[in-house]
């Protein structure tokens, strides 16, 4: 794909109809001159904080900051207007993913490309010091809420075109000399109590913060800074995410297995950024199985269709998955739902990835599309048999190449009790 890229420079060889690599160019680029030749940036960071790997174990840490700079033309895609305006009105709409799912790919690479990247290099081990630019950052990971924040910068901002499937999009970069909060954090009670809980293990607290509504987002800025558990270090963000996803996961199916099975073969449906989910709970004891459908024309995908499976049965998950992050990101929002209503069962779940998600915008989306599909009105069915006849009519990839390519659904034999009818 890179060397198609270097021949193509957006003339559209791939055949997308949108090339993500001059879309996220065109954003960036539109926020390194309007900045040209500055060396500070001032905005309300939403607030966001971000840990990177690629020199590991020398991390790259530091705030991002959306500048407080007027740029009419910055929105890519067609609601420019509409996105100015809702952040102008709420700057925790930049990383409020809830708020998002209305947006298009190319609106998602604008808002993003706004988020000037500040960094210094550290040492995992550096959690445990008082270095006064990491400690702002702690300072400003604590915050529910966005705070106003002023960077200084080495030297101006330099662009870098990275893509990750785990990540979000970023704006420019560059070395910070300082930075300056300029209002104390809006710091939830939650946080505030286990954060300063040095005795307690990094799981447990990422349990419990999750068990009191704390967001994703923020658990993982918290993990990323250093600011979790009792032997505390930096930790890539990319590498928080999905522990967090795992560990959350993990305690949820703790829970689960003690609850009576399902009595409803229960399908969800739904999609977002062109992630299409078929969610298909079938009684039994817990296991989750989970297939990817890369399409051709997809991120990352060539000019054939790729399909790749994973899965657990009752007694967990043996080593790291095949899927990456996006099996913990897809089996989180599995959980949760069975936990609501009390229930444990074997969850067979399809994400096909489709030509409209030409852009990787990070692992968020696919718990965000997977969380959209349950949230969407359920459908019941007698037998498995007419779940997956009405699953077939919506995946675009033939029956035939999905259904050969799982490895639990067709052992699972599913017997309705007489009363769940």
């Amino acid at each position: 794909m890179s060397e198609l890229c270097h021949k193509c420079k957006g003339k559209g060889l791939c055949g997308r109809a949108v090339c993500p690599v001059v879309s996220r160019f065109n954003g960036m680029k539109k926020v390194t001159e309007k900045l040209e030749n500055r060396t500070f940036v001032f905005g309300a960071s939403p607030p966001s904080v971000f840990v990177g790997s690629r020199t590991y174990p020398k991390l790259s840490a530091g705030p991002l900051v959306p500048p407080d700079i007027d740029i009419p033309d910055l929105k890519i895609g067609p609601s420019s207007e509409f996105l100015s305006n809702r952040i102008e009105k709420n700057p925790d709409f930049l990383e409020n993913l809830k708020l998002w799912h209305d947006l298009s790919i190319e609106d998602v690479i604008s808002i993003r490309s706004m988020m000037v990247r500040a960094k210094h290099t550290f040492m995992p081990s550096d959690a445990k010091t008082d270095n006064i630019l990491l400690a702002k950052s702690q300072e400003l990971a604590l915050s529910a809420k966005p705070i106003d924040t002023e960077v200084l910068f080495k030297k101006p901002l330099s662009s870098d075109l990275n893509f990750d499937s785990t990540l979000m999009p970023m704006g420019p970069s560059g070395n910070m000399k300082d930075f300056k909060i300029a209002e104390n954090p809006k710091v939830p009670r939650a946080v505030d109590y286990l954060v300063y809980d040095t005795d307690a293990l990094a799981s447990d607290v990422i349990v419990e913060m999750a068990g009191k509504n704390v967001s994703n987002e923020q658990i993982s800025r918290l993990m990323s800074i250093g600011l979790l558990g009792r032997d505390r270090k930096l930790v890539p963000t990319r590498w928080s995410i999905t522990a967090i996803d795992d560990i959350s996961g993990k305690s949820l199916i703790s829970e689960i297995k003690d609850y009576p099975q399902i009595r409803e073969i229960t399908l969800f449906s739904g999609n977002l950024f062109g992630n299409y989910f078929e969610i298909l709970l079938l009684p039994g004891s817990f296991a989750f199985e989970m297939l990817e459908i890369w399409m051709p024309k997809a991120v990352w995908s060539g000019e054939r269709t790729v399909i790749e499976q994973d899965h657990e049965d009752f007694y967990g998950k043996r080593g790291y998955s095949n899927l990456t992050g996006g099996y913990y990101a897809g089996r989180l929002p599995v959980l949760e739902y069975l936990k609501s209503i009390k229930r444990q069962a074997f969850a067979f779940v399809i994400r096909e990835i489709r030509p409209e998600y030409y852009a990787p915008l990070g692992v968020w989306v696919v718990r965000e599309a997977a969380r959209t599909s349950i949230e969407n009105p359920k459908k019941i069915f007698q037998t498995k048999s007419d779940a997956l006849s009405d699953m077939e009519k919506r995946i675009i990839t033939p029956r035939t190449e999905w259904e050969a390519a799982t490895k639990l659904l067709n052992n699972r034999a599913v017997q309705m009790r007489l009363d769940s009818y």
